[in-house]
């Protein structure tokens, strides 16, 4: 097993994950190729240039500018990765906007009759779930800040080892 995990990387169940998702990838792919070849490949390679020529530079200078913005209060305690507690929200809220955003800025023909809600949920609902999205990052940050500081003092408290009298 070792040796599998050396040459592979990770154990044998993340390798039958991973053929588990590219299988099922490429069965949806066949199916939908076999219904709209084209309109299939145009999405495919539309969503492959605006992630890259548009999405990508955006979200990574947004990442540069909040570690230059933010670098500084790294200096004044202990360290934590606090980095991904603004990533993933900011991820998942900008997930929900790609998928939902018809409905969010209002472009798609309402339909309250399959949903018997107005269009004017929809923005107030998505700010919602993105601020709760954010504040339950900040609780987590200051969760593992808190520990690490008691782990900082608990180690300043203990006596350095071998601190008893010489020989």
């Amino acid at each position: 097993m070792a040796r599998f995990v050396r040459w592979y990387g990770s154990g044998p169940l993340h390798l039958l994950v991973l053929i588990a998702s590219f299988a099922l990838t490429g069965y949806a792919m066949v199916r939908l190729f076999a219904v709209q070849p084209w309109e299939v490949a145009i999405w495919l390679v539309g969503a492959a240039i605006l992630h890259d020529l548009i999405l990508l530079p955006l979200y990574s200078l947004a990442d540069l500018s909040a570690l230059s913005v933010l670098r500084h209060r790294a200096a004044e305690g202990p360290t934590v990765p606090w980095i991904n507690h603004l990533r993933v929200p900011a991820f998942l809220s900008g997930l929900l906007l790609l998928v939902w955003f018809p409905l969010i800025l209002r472009l798609a023909v309402p339909y309250p009759g399959d949903t018997g809600l107005s269009d004017d949920v929809y923005v107030g609902r998505w700010l919602a779930i993105t601020g709760v999205l954010f504040a339950a990052s900040a609780v987590a940050l200051a969760a593992r800040l808190r520990r690490v500081r008691r782990a900082a003092r608990s180690d300043e408290s203990r006596p350095a080892p071998g601190g008893g009298a010489a020989p």
